[in-house]
């Protein structure tokens, strides 16, 4: 009986911390879309399906953690605390966000970067965030901007992966898996993997030096390996690891790009191995949530995001040589589930980084 009111309990407090998390976030948009200057008024049956798919991931998010698939605990790592503190931060920049975007002023950047290190593409304010991805400050606000734009899910949609990699090391018998996450961010999903499942090693590849020394600040005393890198040649050899993650980086890139990332995701994955993308929904979603994708396209500078939308992920992963298990859709997310083929052909490209 105990054990089932603490069930319960755990359950209540969880929903009660999402849906405060929504009526923030629902809050700080309403603000910004007042300060941009636009509207936003979607469907009755638009609202739905959207509403539809929040209940379903946090149920699904629920369940996960209520049968051991993850910790618990992992539904409360973002602190309601900490949240309060930064979102606050992140609606006092909108101002300045407005003007840029009204300016149509994406290369706002801080002059003190060598912006020359970096590709074209990626010399820019993604969703007219000050200093794009190039200040300690930008790698502050960055988790909440994610949840802000997420209706408070962010976290619970990256956890979508955990299940995936517990089902195959499990069926592949890995006592100690070599796991990369491309496009490591804040380390905010390397932060979940490493407190469900620690015995495995870690690694993450993020292209901003800020956003990787915040990660490894956030990761603690955690032995994942952050490496400051662009993902289109990753450091790293040939059939390195077992299993590669890759969140929220994908429709940030040119095709171009983004073909050369699932190419080097294929290389560093041994024959065998297991790839998860999670990242945004495209075309082949509910057309219900057309409207949330068109707004997201154009309130916020994502240059490459319709141009995503078209390049269907299971096909990308085919034309990349993956041997694609299976995909889901989970609120306004995308889960791909692929593995390396048994066979490989070597690549003449072979970095090395142990």
């Amino acid at each position: 009986m105990s054990s089932n009111l603490s069930r319960n309990a755990l359950r209540t407090a969880y929903r009660a911390q999402q849906r405060g998390f929504f009526l923030q976030c629902l809050a700080a948009q309403r603000v910004f879309r007042g300060l941009m200057g636009g509207e936003f008024r979607p469907r009755p049956e638009e609202i739905s399906t959207l509403e539809a798919g929040y209940e379903q991931t946090i149920e699904r998010d629920w369940a996960d953690a209520d049968a051991e698939i993850y910790p618990r605990q992992l539904l409360f790592q973002l602190p309601a605390a900490e949240y309060a503190k930064v979102l606050p931060k992140l609606v006092s920049d909108f101002p300045r966000i407005a003007r840029r975007a009204k300016r149509g002023d994406f290369q706002d950047l801080p002059a003190s970067v060598n912006l020359s290190a970096y590709p074209d593409y990626y010399r820019r304010n993604y969703h007219w965030q000050t200093d794009g991805y190039f200040s300690r400050r930008s790698a502050e606000l960055y988790d909440v901007g994610a949840e802000f734009v997420l209706f408070g899910l962010a976290d619970a949609l990256r956890r979508r992966v955990l299940p995936h990699i517990a089902r195959y090391v499990a069926e592949e018998g890995l006592s100690r898996a070599h796991i990369l996450d491309v496009g490591c961010g804040t380390g905010s999903l390397l932060r979940q993997m490493t407190a469900a499942y620690p015995e495995h090693k870690y690694y993450g590849v993020e292209l901003s030096p800020f956003y990787a020394e915040f990660a490894r600040e956030r990761l603690g005393r955690s032995e994942a390996v952050l490496v400051s890198d662009n993902a289109e040649a990753l450091p790293f050899k040939d059939g390195y690891f077992d299993v590669v993650t890759c969140a929220h980086l994908l429709h940030e890139l040119p095709r171009a790009a983004r073909a050369n990332v699932l190419r080097e995701m294929r290389r560093v994955l041994r024959p065998g191995g297991l790839l998860v993308v999670e990242d945004s929904v495209q075309a082949d979603a509910d057309p219900a949530l057309k409207p949330f994708q068109q707004r997201f396209a154009g309130e916020f500078h994502e240059p490459f995001y319709r141009d995503y939308l078209k390049d269907d992920l299971a096909s990308a992963l085919h034309g990349a040589g993956f041997a694609v298990r299976g995909v889901e859709t989970h609120f306004l997310a995308k889960i791909a589930v692929a593995k390396c083929p048994s066979v490989r052909r070597t690549s003449r490209l072979s970095r090395r980084l142990d």
